[in-house]
């Protein structure tokens, strides 16, 4: 009987090993990595992000991490130059000038610029190339700004966007928001009608050029926005909390993965 050598099956594996992954790959965009400063804050918006991850990996993507604040503009678009779909996910505030804000307002805390340029580079390459994007919380707001939009610098401490004095990991409130019929959103999610984990104290003011509103909360906050002729998204709410509806996340990550089949032909990726 004729065996394989232990050298060719090393061969064999070796060769398997460095084929290139053929998965499309995801973007998922943080503001940074590290908040040596900021432990239990960092914890809770890491435990968010690694929703995100793992609900796509689920799905058929190569996942990678980035923290636009720790790399800086030029390397963020190198790193993501490949990206078949992004993610940009929550964090801290935009910081004003990039809006035409007031220097100072209630509720300020420390601002990542560096963050702030390269996300917003981002969104606007993602555009120019037709690239699916979402944007949650923060993530949201940078899209809004991307396409000349403002912000609400603070919509007070008594709200139902968030549990005002709750530990950090309970700072999320639920609240209903009401969707556009004909939304892409509505049409994702399959409602008009939703409830959504929500914890933020800045909201989109002026809808930026070429988004249209299309969820809000009772309140009237623009809870979600969409591109009228791009597949960009941006969402308020945090899907990716533990608090929130089953199958919220999942369904916007699947959006994303539907986009990437329809431009790419990927076989690779779950319904």
């Amino acid at each position: 009987m004729t065996g394989r050598s232990p050298r060719t099956d090393q061969r064999r594996d070796n060769r398997t090993d460095n084929r290139p992954d053929q998965r499309p790959h995801l973007a998922v965009v943080e503001v940074t990595r590290f908040r040596p400063r900021e432990a239990a804050y960092h914890a809770y918006v890491d435990t968010l992000n690694s929703r995100v991850v793992a609900e796509a990996e689920a799905l058929g993507f190569r996942v990678t991490r980035t923290g636009a604040a720790d790399v800086g503009t030029a390397q963020l678009l190198a790193i993501t130059d490949s990206a078949d779909a992004v993610v940009i996910m929550g964090g801290e505030d935009i910081a004003p000038r990039f809006y035409a804000g007031a220097e100072r307002y209630p509720g300020q805390g420390q601002h990542f610029e560096t963050a702030d340029e390269g996300q917003l580079a981002l969104v606007r390459r993602a555009y120019t190339r037709g690239t699916p994007l979402l944007g949650i919380c923060r993530g949201h707001q940078i899209i809004n700004v991307a396409f000349g939009g403002t912000l609400q610098q603070d919509i007070g401490d008594y709200t139902i966007h968030k549990n005002l004095g709750a530990p950090i990991p309970q700072l999320m409130a639920g609240h209903p928001v009401h969707l556009d019929a004909d939304s892409v959103l509505a049409r994702t999610l399959g409602s008009q009608q939703i409830v959504v984990q929500s914890a933020h104290h800045q909201a989109i003011d002026r809808v930026g050029g070429g988004l249209a509103a299309v969820g809000t909360a009772p309140d009237g906050s623009v809870e979600a926005v969409e591109h009228v002729s791009a597949p960009i998204t941006g969402v308020q709410f945090h899907p990716e909390d533990p608090g929130a509806p089953e199958g919220q996340l999942a369904a916007l990550v699947a959006g994303l993965a539907e986009v990437v089949r329809e431009r790419t032909g990927s076989v690779r990726l779950s319904a």
